[in-house]
Protein backbone atom coordinates (compact mmCIF):
# COMPACT_ATOMS: atom_id res chain seq x y z
CA UNK A 1 0.00 0.00 0.00
CA UNK A 2 1.37 3.47 -1.18
CA UNK A 3 1.33 6.63 0.62
CA UNK A 4 -1.42 7.95 -1.96
CA UNK A 5 -3.61 4.42 -1.05
CA UNK A 6 -4.04 5.41 3.11
CA UNK A 7 -6.46 7.44 3.79
CA UNK A 8 -6.10 10.62 5.28
CA UNK A 9 -5.71 11.29 9.34
CA UNK A 10 -6.56 14.76 10.18
CA UNK A 11 -5.91 14.14 13.82
CA UNK A 12 -3.17 12.04 15.33
CA UNK A 13 -4.29 12.32 18.65
CA UNK A 14 -7.37 11.07 20.19
CA UNK A 15 -9.05 14.16 21.62
CA UNK A 16 -11.56 11.86 23.96
CA UNK A 17 -8.07 10.98 25.87
CA UNK A 18 -7.34 13.93 28.48
CA UNK A 19 -3.70 14.39 29.38
CA UNK A 20 -2.40 14.07 32.76
CA UNK A 21 -1.32 17.40 32.58
CA UNK A 22 -5.03 18.60 31.51
CA UNK A 23 -6.03 16.79 34.31
CA UNK A 24 -4.00 18.00 36.94
CA UNK A 25 -4.66 21.46 35.92
CA UNK A 26 -8.29 21.04 36.46
CA UNK A 27 -7.65 19.36 39.70
CA UNK A 28 -5.33 22.48 40.91
CA UNK A 29 -7.93 24.49 39.86
CA UNK A 30 -10.42 23.29 41.97
CA UNK A 31 -8.19 22.89 44.76
CA UNK A 32 -7.01 26.56 45.58
CA UNK A 33 -4.37 27.20 48.17
CA UNK A 34 -6.09 29.99 50.57
CA UNK A 35 -3.48 32.55 49.34
CA UNK A 36 -4.76 31.39 45.45
CA UNK A 37 -7.87 31.98 46.03
CA UNK A 38 -7.26 35.17 47.78
CA UNK A 39 -5.13 36.41 45.07
CA UNK A 40 -7.53 34.80 42.38
CA UNK A 41 -10.19 37.33 43.15
CA UNK A 42 -8.06 40.07 43.24
CA UNK A 43 -6.69 39.85 40.22
CA UNK A 44 -10.04 39.54 38.87
CA UNK A 45 -12.05 42.53 40.78
CA UNK A 46 -9.36 45.25 41.76
CA UNK A 47 -6.65 44.93 38.74
CA UNK A 48 -7.99 47.09 35.98
CA UNK A 49 -5.17 47.62 34.01
CA UNK A 50 -6.59 47.19 30.31
CA UNK A 51 -5.50 43.95 28.70
CA UNK A 52 -4.96 42.28 31.88
CA UNK A 53 -7.05 39.30 31.48
CA UNK A 54 -5.82 36.36 34.41
CA UNK A 55 -6.28 33.27 33.75
CA UNK A 56 -5.07 30.24 36.88
CA UNK A 57 -3.29 26.55 36.64
CA UNK A 58 -2.03 27.37 32.82
CA UNK A 59 0.51 24.88 31.05
CA UNK A 60 3.29 26.55 30.00
CA UNK A 61 5.91 24.06 28.88
CA UNK A 62 6.05 20.96 30.99
CA UNK A 63 4.68 23.09 33.97
CA UNK A 64 1.32 24.93 35.41
CA UNK A 65 2.01 28.10 36.42
CA UNK A 66 -0.47 29.49 38.71
CA UNK A 67 -1.73 32.56 37.51
CA UNK A 68 -1.01 33.45 33.50
CA UNK A 69 -1.54 37.08 31.55
CA UNK A 70 -1.18 35.97 28.25
CA UNK A 71 -1.52 39.67 26.25
CA UNK A 72 1.49 40.91 28.88
CA UNK A 73 3.07 37.76 29.19
CA UNK A 74 3.55 37.67 32.84
CA UNK A 75 3.09 34.92 34.80
CA UNK A 76 2.40 34.94 38.83
CA UNK A 77 4.08 32.00 41.34
CA UNK A 78 2.30 31.54 44.70
CA UNK A 79 4.80 30.00 46.77
CA UNK A 80 4.23 27.99 50.38
CA UNK A 81 6.58 26.40 52.53
CA UNK A 82 6.88 23.67 50.14
CA UNK A 83 8.89 24.99 47.37
CA UNK A 84 12.89 24.63 47.08
CA UNK A 85 14.62 27.19 45.58
CA UNK A 86 16.63 24.73 43.16
CA UNK A 87 13.55 23.57 41.75
CA UNK A 88 12.00 27.25 41.22
CA UNK A 89 15.04 28.78 39.46
CA UNK A 90 15.19 26.50 37.35
CA UNK A 91 11.40 26.58 36.84
CA UNK A 92 11.74 30.11 36.30
CA UNK A 93 14.26 29.68 33.79
CA UNK A 94 12.44 27.11 31.77
CA UNK A 95 8.86 29.56 31.66
CA UNK A 96 11.01 33.03 31.22
CA UNK A 97 12.38 31.04 28.07
CA UNK A 98 8.72 30.87 26.75
CA UNK A 99 8.95 34.55 26.88
CA UNK A 100 7.07 35.59 30.14
CA UNK A 101 8.21 37.57 33.22
CA UNK A 102 7.71 35.26 36.41
CA UNK A 103 6.78 37.27 39.69
CA UNK A 104 6.91 35.06 43.07
CA UNK A 105 5.16 36.11 46.21
CA UNK A 106 5.08 33.94 49.59
CA UNK A 107 2.09 32.76 50.92
CA UNK A 108 1.75 34.89 53.90
CA UNK A 109 2.54 37.87 51.81
CA UNK A 110 -0.65 37.42 49.80
CA UNK A 111 -2.76 36.68 53.27
CA UNK A 112 -1.00 39.80 55.07
CA UNK A 113 0.05 41.82 52.34
CA UNK A 114 -2.35 41.96 49.95
CA UNK A 115 -2.10 45.92 49.14
CA UNK A 116 1.55 45.44 48.54
CA UNK A 117 1.66 42.41 46.09
CA UNK A 118 -1.00 44.11 44.06
CA UNK A 119 0.87 47.45 43.68
CA UNK A 120 4.14 45.21 42.75
CA UNK A 121 2.20 43.48 40.07
CA UNK A 122 0.19 46.58 38.81
CA UNK A 123 3.72 48.30 38.38
CA UNK A 124 5.19 45.07 36.44
CA UNK A 125 2.15 45.28 34.06
CA UNK A 126 2.48 48.84 33.46
CA UNK A 127 6.10 49.24 33.07
CA UNK A 128 7.65 47.44 29.88
CA UNK A 129 10.74 45.28 30.91
CA UNK A 130 14.34 46.96 29.53
CA UNK A 131 16.27 44.26 27.35
CA UNK A 132 19.30 42.88 28.54
CA UNK A 133 22.07 45.17 26.68
CA UNK A 134 24.37 43.26 23.84
CA UNK A 135 27.64 41.79 25.72
CA UNK A 136 29.40 43.58 22.80
CA UNK A 137 28.38 46.96 23.34
CA UNK A 138 26.48 49.38 21.04
CA UNK A 139 23.39 50.47 20.97
CA UNK A 140 23.98 52.88 23.64
CA UNK A 141 22.87 56.24 23.73
CA UNK A 142 25.19 59.13 23.65
CA UNK A 143 24.40 62.25 24.40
Amino acid sequence: MSADDEPRIWAKRDRTIVPPQRRLARAMRAALTDAERKLWWHLRHRISTPRTHFRRQVRIGRYIADFVCHARRIVIEVDGGQHESAADEKRTKDIEAHGYRVLRYWNNDVLSNIDGVLEDIVSAITTTPTPNPSPQGGGEQTE
